[in-house]
């Protein structure tokens, strides 16, 4: 009997199963920006309340080429989520993003696949959406400029989201490149091309760092008191957000696992004490504080968490099915 029952269980299959498909462009369509920063707060607020299950993402290496990383999580409500991200910084020069990623999402009662999509657009945007709702949450709420340094993929992204934080007077868009930072300007009517970086950080309430540089792209000296800082950009063994910043100001970080040694962690961030991070989500819950007075320089480090993928893909997946766009294939 024992036999029989083995042998029926192994000749089950699992059939045609459908399967949404949906591409760059149809997800970002799919996303609207003021729902992602409140849909990213919540997934923060999940995240420190340990009601994300997100295991550490294993890293395949390419030499001299780039390398692959597997990012899964889950909480209860979504789907199981795993992007695979490639990052290949040769990419640049042939025209195409040096991130490349797809989404993949499964039912999780079952483990059957639900839908592909493209992860590239969120991999972009949900990073730049997370220092974005840092800037809602910890700039002053009287901030009226804005500086992003960086004229790249990241850059543009904080431009379409830096105006949902708040009602700024100017924002302006700096590179290493005066020619880059004018034309990403632009593209975004009402940003303002600066050519001075240390000019424009030195009378700016909010610098966001944007960039792949393997150096501080700004001097601590620059920022003015009460001033709130974010930095998405990841590059080793430097990094672009000067470490003697981090000494001056209230640090906040995604999780903790910021601190752990690179690819995971920060290289800003080496060696520091864990503790002098507050996670998002702590602050988000009221567990630990956030701007407690004017005066008071804030933050943000990035390092990109599965979690944000999660709740981005999970928003572009909904709003899909909604409208009826995608297709479907049978695997």
């Amino acid at each position: 009997m024992t036999s029989a029952v083995s042998t029926s269980r192994s000749a089950q299959t699992k059939g045609d199963t459908p399967v949404l498909i949906l591409s760059e462009a149809e997800v970002k369509t799919c996303i609207d920006l003021r729902q992602l920063l409140d849909a990213l707060a919540g997934g923060f607020k999940a995240l420190s309340g340990g009601k994300v299950v997100s295991p550490a993402r294993p890293q395949l290496d390419i030499p001299q080429a780039g390398y692959s990383l597997a990012m899964p999580a889950w909480t209860a409500g979504m789907h199981l989520t795993v992007k695979i991200v490639n990052v290949f910084e040769g990419n640049i020069a042939k025209g195409i993003p040096s991130h490349l990623a797809t989404i993949h999402l499964f039912d999780p009662e079952t483990g059957m696949p639900v839908c592909v999509m493209d992860g590239t657009y969120i991999t972009a945007v949900r990073t730049s959406g997370s220092a974005v709702l840092s800037v809602r949450e910890l700039a002053r709420r009287d901030a009226r400029v804005a500086t992003v340094v960086g004229a790249g993929v990241q850059a543009g992204q904080h431009l379409h989201l830096l105006p949902l934080a708040r009602d700024f007077t100017e924002i302006r868009v700096v590179s290493k490149e005066f020619s880059d930072a004018q034309a990403l300007a632009a593209q975004h009517p009402g940003v303002v091309a600066i050519n001075d970086v240390e000019a424009a950080v030195h009378s700016s309430d909010v610098v966001c760092l944007a960039t792949h540089s393997y150096e501080p792209v700004i001097s601590a000296d620059w920022v003015r008191p009460g001033t709130h800082v974010s930095s998405v950009g990841v590059a080793s063994p430097g990094g672009e957000l000067p470490v003697e910043l981090i000494g001056r100001a209230s640090l906040f970080v995604e999780t903790r696992e910021a601190f752990a040694p690179t690819p995971v962690g920060s290289c800003e961030l080496a060696g520091l004490d864990p503790q002098t991070g507050t996670e998002l989500g702590e602050m988000l819950l009221g567990l630990r504080p956030g701007r407690v007075s004017a005066d008071q320089v804030t933050v943000y480090k990035a390092m990109g968490v599965a979690m944000e993928d999660m709740v981005a893909a999970d928003l572009a997946y909904r709003e899909a099915v909604r409208r009826g766009m995608g297709r479907v294939v049978e695997l």
